[in-house]
């Protein structure tokens, strides 16, 4: 048999997977990755002995990755050693209360009550309903969408009424709780999109259901590890991992890639994998007429998620009275999410997240010394937000303060190693589009079929992985992404795909935590 080459653009989650399951079917596997690291915005920023994941920081439904280690013939637990969480986080709310988020639900409930009477036993009446939900929603999650017809599925109908398109996630919480706290609570989640709560669909109730459910884990030098680890296999089996290596062109024969052209030299190609983000993939290698869907003119009227201010600290010290993550809501959250999605200026007050991974995994930093990641949801690059030098003196300052605010009084004076990230520099470091983080925004005109197809439809052999195609942004589905691509790359390159398995019935939690 003739051996089929297959170059994978970018080595993030999507990619990493991507290339695990060709290479197990026999396809030869170069990775270009332009970065100096592997895993994207999946990797660890290392520095004077601190590490810090530089974008997730939360390890959800390990149920994908598993699965995707076991068709190739590992074993995730003894690759990738990980700690489930108890508590998953805190979070406290700038309007006054604050939650140790557990996965124990009858402890949950205990809090629940004892911040809102009024939502006693709430948390059950959530989580079974959204059990529900996932089981229907899953074929579509697990399945590709590559034209209108694919909408006429029997699952997708049989899905609707659990999925509530036509509500927000914030209207369907409403029906849970009367706290507008606990509504917070159970959807800021929906920061993994990069959009409010109140202007994303309902079924992403998901995201916070999967958490209680199959719990929020730490792998053992961070998430960044996974994607090395990932990386490390990939070269077992066969792959080439090239890192600094951009790539400068693609070489077309019509619609066709053929070929990879870097510095380095040129790569024919009987198939490609875009794994970068895909509106700056489109813009810098693919030539504007060759492209109808998403041409510059198309993609400029799509809606961007918002971006991150990101702040990676390492400091003298450890705060072992602060959780593994800490979520803060300001007071005023409408306000917050208004002023980043829709004004597009700095929030005045702004949310914050902190991970203090060091009080689980001392190995992210030197004896006696922490590591802190600090995100800030913010608008992505704008005329409002250009992220000058003055922008970004004021939001550091601004930071600052309010983690002095949130717990960490002294951290000014603690801090020995510090590097900052702005929506300028995801957008001119890690080549994101708009420094929009998420990717595009998870609206329903952005959703299944109406986002850039798995197997893309604008070329031809150019296939997509990661947060810019189905099924969206988030570790767990971009992992999925790369099965329903490989699903459909394989077959059309004559390899076998029957180790990609079909969809397994879902593991149950223990009984007690669900009663």
């Amino acid at each position: 048999m003739t051996t089929r080459k297959v170059v994978v653009i970018g080595a993030g989650p999507g990619g990493l997977a991507t290339a695990l399951q060709l290479a197990h079917s026999g396809a030869q596997v170069t990775i270009l990755e332009a970065r100096d690291v592997v895993g994207g915005r999946c990797s660890t920023l290392r520095a004077q002995g601190f590490s810090f994941d530089v974008g997730p920081t939360f390890y959800l439904y390990p149920r994908i990755l598993k699965e995707i280690f076991e068709s190739i013939g590992r074993n995730i637990d003894d690759e990738i050693p990980m700690k489930k969480l108890d508590p998953q986080y805190r979070i406290s709310f700038g309007s006054g209360g604050e939650l140790d988020c557990t996965p124990n639900l009858q402890e949950m409930d205990r809090q629940i009550r004892e911040l809102s009477p009024a939502d006693a036993g709430a948390v059950f009446r959530y989580i079974q309903k959204n059990r529900t939900k996932l089981e229907r929603f899953r074929p579509i999650l697990e399945s590709p969408f590559n034209s209108m017809l694919d909408l006429l599925r029997p699952s997708l109908a049989a899905a609707a009424p659990y999925v509530k398109p036509w509500k927000s996630l914030g209207n369907d919480l409403e029906s849970f709780f009367k706290d507008p706290r606990l509504v917070i609570a159970f959807s800021f989640q929906a920061k993994y999109l990069g959009m409010s709560p109140f202007r994303c669909p309902s079924l992403f109730s998901i995201l916070s259901f999967l958490e209680y459910e199959y719990g929020v884990f730490h792998p053992y030098g961070g998430c960044g590890r996974v994607s090395e680890r990932m990386a490390e296999i990939a070269e077992e089996e066969g792959c080439d991992v090239r890192v600094n290596e951009p790539v400068t062109k693609l070489h077309f024969k019509g619609r066709r890639v053929t070929a990879v052209e870097t510095q380095e030299g040129i790569y024919e190609a009987d198939a490609i994998v875009i794994n970068a983000d895909f509106a700056h993939a489109m813009q810098k290698l693919v030539p504007n007429h060759l492209r109808r869907r998403w041409s510059d003119e198309k993609l400029a009227k799509k809606k961007f998620s918002c971006s991150t201010f990101m702040m990676y600290l390492g400091v003298e010290g450890s705060y072992p009275d602060e959780k593994h993550h800490t979520i803060h809501i300001a007071k005023d959250y409408q306000k917050n999410l208004y002023e980043i999605e829709q004004s597009k200026v700095l929030p005045s007050d702004p949310s914050i997240y902190i991970q203090n991974p060091c009080i689980t995994d001392p190995s992210m930093a030197p004896a006696g010394k922490s590591s802190l990641y600090v995100l800030v949801p913010v608008p992505h690059v704008s005329p409002n937000t250009p992220w000058d030098d003055t922008q970004r003196t004021y939001f550091r300052h601004l930071t600052l303060r309010k983690m002095e605010e949130v717990g960490f009084p002294d951290i000014r004076e603690r801090i020995v190693y510090e590097k900052v990230v702005t929506p300028a520099d995801w957008r001119d470091q890690f080549y994101v589009y708009q420094g929009a983080t998420f990717n595009l925004a998870h609206n329903l005109g952005q959703m299944l079929h109406r986002r850039p197809h798995n197997k893309f439809e604008e070329l031809d052999g150019v296939y997509l992985v990661g947060g810019g195609t189905h099924p969206g942004s988030g570790l767990p589905v971009i992992y999925e992404s790369s099965r329903i691509t490989c699903k459909q790359l394989l077959p059309d390159l004559g390899l076998p795909s029957q180790f990609i398995r079909d969809m397994r019935p879902l593991d149950r939690p223990e009984p007690e935590l669900v009663s």
